[in-house]
């Protein structure tokens, strides 16, 4: 079951996942006109090929370690580590262990 987004002043908690990350998969936390952000969840070996988006996006590493592929190569991304990349710039994840990472991506109108 899909967990539902959520909405206008709603806290929403961005904690590490811990012994749950085995069980939680990729999801959505917002959908907004402008704006969505979602949890991505990676075991480690996984990856999110390579792919762009229209508009800007900052990753933030919220538990675990995973590599960031990008323009400038790999860079390895640990809980607390953030990131914004540039509309299209082509980009890759790859889990060195089990992770979450926290992605907000600019909606271009």
């Amino acid at each position: 079951m899909a967990k539902p987004h959520a909405i206008s002043n709603q806290v929403v908690s961005l904690a590490p996942l811990g012994a749950a990350l085995t069980d939680t998969r990729t999801h959505a936390l917002l959908k907004a006109r402008q704006l969505e952000v979602v949890r991505v969840v990676l075991r480690q070996g996984e990856t999110l090929r390579e792919h762009t988006v229209p508009g800007e996006i900052t990753v933030q590493c919220l538990e675990g370690r995973f590599q960031m592929q990008t323009s400038l190569g790999a860079q390895t991304m640990q809980a607390g580590d953030w990131v914004h990349l540039a509309g299209n710039e082509p980009h890759a994840l790859l889990a060195e262990e089990d992770c979450s990472a926290l992605v907000t991506i600019c909606l271009q109108g």
